[in-house]
């Protein structure tokens, strides 16, 4: 489904309130130990794709066969990682998790010699290093493990989360410059909300054993902050005066893309905190020579930055990109390439883009999303300034299900 986007603005936007789903990061976490510890409750989960296979995944176990149950996550990495980790400790089960072609081009060596080492039993059904996986299941006595710390952030989470079913718990060691932090800190803030001890001194990191979890309250899932930055793109691109306001959201948030708040300000965007709600108010046009960022601990919105930049003419130098290339698509090549369609001048490395400022912009250009979420939901916000088209706009749902609806109440017009 490819979708032609326009702006017409509506006065009637100005005070839209949207809700936006719960964090993706956070309820797939949740999803796994809720899994592990029945007694957990949750509620504003998300209704995201990748959330929605997760559950899938744990919610049907097949009966006990000589079989093993073949389990297809499609594009979703996180629930690929989590649930190697998970079912590695299913004792007596034994599975193949497989996805879609993206999805066995995307490294999983690392967190399974850990876990390997750990004591399981995972071995490679195609390519070494790539899923598909076999898992049998069985208790991991083992409890010591180091990984290096530049790689995703979700093979260690992964660890993190099955740690307290461990009989000894973990110890895990991180080797060199660790990225992603926010991330780690989630899973531990996560971990300890359920009453589970964990300590992240230096490189270590220890999780205690926790054989059951206390009753807890019912958690309540924060929404999803990169879900948030393409509304913060939106009102960056729009007219003094705009606003919006989006739930739920904590001024505290464990998710590291809340330094949208901060990032925004030199865009013109003032965040302002009532009770669960932000409002997103355009209060200036500051044109920055050049916007730097190191965006170590918020990847997810290098895409939504760089699109802003290009849409206010400026210029922008975002560092920090490495684990870009190893996502739903290249996202720094894909970056490149449809924002030169708009004329961009732009370059990127293997963990940096550099774009010069521009003051032209090409119209009806159709943007390619490569089956990534985040390319279509990036660019659509340049809509504001001329006509686009977005190509599969469909992929959308893996994270915000309700994108094109919510630009739609907005006063985009949006035809296929």
């Amino acid at each position: 489904m490819d979708l032609k986007l326009t702006y017409n603005p509506q006065p009637a936007t100005r005070n839209l309130q949207l809700k936006i789903t719960g964090s993706k990061s956070e309820t797939n976490r949740l999803l796994l130990l809720q899994a592990l510890y029945p007694n957990i409750k949750l509620e504003n989960t998300s209704n995201s794709d990748d959330s929605e296979v997760m559950l899938k995944a744990l919610e049907n176990p097949q009966p006990a066969t000589r079989n093993p149950q073949l389990i297809d996550i499609h594009h979703a990495g996180t629930a690929m990682r989590f649930l190697t980790a998970f079912f590695s400790i299913q004792q007596g089960k034994e599975v193949i998790l497989t996805g879609s072609s993206r999805m066995k081009e995307r490294p999983i060596k690392i967190l399974i010699d850990a876990l390997n080492q750990l004591g399981a039993e995972i071995t490679y059904e195609e390519n070494e290093g790539f899923p598909p996986i076999r898992i049998k299941g069985k208790k991991l006595t083992q409890n010591k493990v180091s990984l290096p710390a530049n790689v995703s952030s979700q093979y260690i989470s992964a660890l993190l989360l099955i740690a307290p079913k461990l009989e000894n718990g973990l110890e895990l060691t991180l080797e060199g410059e660790i990225t992603s932090i926010p991330y780690i800190n989630m899973t531990l803030a996560l971990l300890n909300e359920i009453g589970v001890k964990t300590s992240f001194e230096n490189s270590m990191i220890k999780v205690n054993p926790q054989p059951a979890t206390r009753n807890p309250q019912p958690l309540t899932i924060e929404s999803d902050w990169s879900s948030a930055s393409y509304w913060y793109s939106i009102i960056a691109l729009s007219e003094i005066g705009t606003q919006i306001t989006l739930s739920s959201y904590k001024k505290n948030s464990l998710q590291g893309d809340a330094a949208l708040v901060e990032i925004y300000k030199s865009f013109g965007v003032e965040t302002d905190f009532n009770n669960n709600t932000i409002l997103l108010r355009k209060t200036d046009n500051p044109k920055p020579a050049t916007f730097n960022s190191q965006l170590n601990n918020s990847p997810d919105i290098a895409q939504t930055i760089a699109v802003t930049c290009f849409g206010l003419g400026i210029g922008c130098y975002l560092t920090g990109l490495h684990t870009l290339k190893i996502k739903e698509t290249d996202r720094l090549e894909a970056l490149k390439t449809e924002l030169s369609k708009f004329g961009a001048n732009i370059s990127v490395t293997n963990d940096s883009l550099t774009l010069q400022p521009s003051e032209k912009i090409i119209e009806n250009v159709s943007i390619a999303t490569y089956q990534d979420h985040r390319m279509a939901m990036a660019f659509a916000p340049l809509a504001l300034n001329v006509p686009i088209t977005i190509q599969n706009a469909e992929v959308v749902s893996k994270s915000y299900p309700t994108f094109w609806e919510d630009l739609k109440n907005y006063g985009f017009q949006i035809a296929e």
